[in-house]
């Protein structure tokens, strides 16, 4: 089926559509979910809900830019939706163990596996870990951020560089990255990149 055929389809209510819907684009949207939630079992709700919410507004969508895009913003905002309606949004900690290296944007080394950042993230604690999905990730300003957290800008930012450091310290940890003796040779290494 093509995309034109699956929107036809799931304008009318196809079934089939839907499901074809469904099986292309959902691995791709759980993975997605899967950054935000706290578990596989809350990544599979939010992506539930997600594809009821694409089944219910797809006569919005209006062939400018990517279908699949359209999609992904839908599940990110349910997965927003879902963490401030739990209020897991609100978990914070403060970065006791920070180090004190300087972080940069390309501070982690392309060559790491996607699945151990992934993971590594994943132990953010959920506010961190929901501010930097959003400016890292998915491309969002700090502005967008805040208008759909409900939460000043600069505490999407603040939150995002505590996220970043955080994160830093775990893949330290973890030895995935290595923490040089002397901060001089963290940015020697880094300014390579």
């Amino acid at each position: 089926m093509t995309e034109e055929a699956i929107i036809k389809g799931c304008l009318k209510n196809d079934t089939t559509a839907q499901r074809e819907l469904y099986n292309r684009y959902s691995p791709k949207m759980l993975a997605v979910c899967y950054r935000f939630a706290h578990n596989r079992e809350d990544a599979e709700d939010m992506l539930q809900e997600g594809f009821i919410k694409v089944f219910l507004q797809i006569h919005t969508f209006e062939n400018r830019g990517a279908f699949e895009g359209w999609i992904r913003r839908i599940i990110v905002h349910t997965c927003i939706n879902v963490l401030k309606k739990n209020k897991k949004f609100n978990e914070s900690v403060d970065i006791i163990h920070a180090t004190g290296l300087q972080i940069r944007e390309d501070s982690v080394p392309a060559i790491i596996q996607a699945k151990q950042v992934v993971e590594c993230i994943r132990l953010l604690p959920i506010g961190y870990r929901t501010v930097l999905n959003l400016y890292a990730v998915e491309g969002y300003s700090h502005r967008e951020i805040a208008n759909m957290l409900d939460i000043e800008e600069s505490t999407s930012r603040s939150q995002y560089t505590r996220a970043k450091s955080m994160l830093e310290d775990i893949l330290v940890r973890k030895r995935i990255l290595q923490k040089p003796k002397h901060e001089t040779e963290w940015l020697a290494a880094v300014s390579r990149r």
